[in-house]
């Protein structure tokens, strides 16, 4: 959006698509070892996710922490190649990425904060082109992300709330409960009005 905006050519897009499409696998990578390592023990109360590796005890704690340092360099190499701004910002996600595992155990919302992590790029990406986030532009974007975060992280929820009430995780599927479908279409609805406020049109 921000090459298109200044008119910048082609390469330029491709080059920043290259470099956002190994940082998100890197920084996806390192969010999942983060949770995993936080969860370990409540992975194990949980049908889904007990045969994890840490769960089931196929590797360690500080193989992990080996691991997901490994996750980090890769990440912060991507990261020094964009502006000092942007260094800036990215660096700031990871306050969010960290404290999100621990959000399950102290607010039935987890599924915001996961949204406001994981669509963080959405700031980024703009910045990385111009040298600074248009906030007219992406904030929208922004809160588009994190809604439809909200909506199917809460459906992805409901596989294991069962499992969940008796581990002590909270969630957004254990808040809505009945209420769940007619709270997530109202979800649905706002994301399409986030998309014409931001010019982006109707989400499919």
């Amino acid at each position: 959006m921000a090459s298109y905006a200044l008119q910048l050519p082609y390469t330029t897009p491709l080059t920043y698509i290259s470099l956002f499409g190994l940082g998100a696998v890197v920084m996806r990578g390192a969010g999942c070892t983060i949770n995993d390592l936080w969860d370990k023990n409540l992975d194990k109360a949980v049908e889904r996710t007990k045969t994890r590796p840490l769960a089931r005890g196929d590797i360690s704690p500080s193989q992990a922490v080996v691991f997901l340092g490994a996750q980090l360099t890769a990440g912060l190499g991507v990261l020094t190649q964009l502006n000092m701004y942007s260094i800036l910002l990215g660096a700031s996600s990871l306050s969010l990425v960290t404290i999100y595992p621990f959000m399950k155990r102290i607010t039935y919302w987890p599924q915001a904060v996961l949204g406001l992590a994981f669509n963080w790029g959405a700031l980024l990406g703009w910045s990385a082109v111009a040298g600074s986030v248009n906030w007219g532009v992406c904030l929208p974007l922004y809160a588009g992300g994190v809604c439809w975060t909200l909506v199917y992280d809460s459906i992805y929820a409901h596989q294991d709330k069962l499992d969940d009430v008796h581990a002590g995780i909270r969630s957004t599927a254990l808040l809505f409960g009945n209420h769940s479908r007619s709270i997530l279409t109202a979800g649905r609805v706002l994301l399409d009005v986030v998309g014409q406020v931001s010019g982006s049109g109707w989400v499919l």
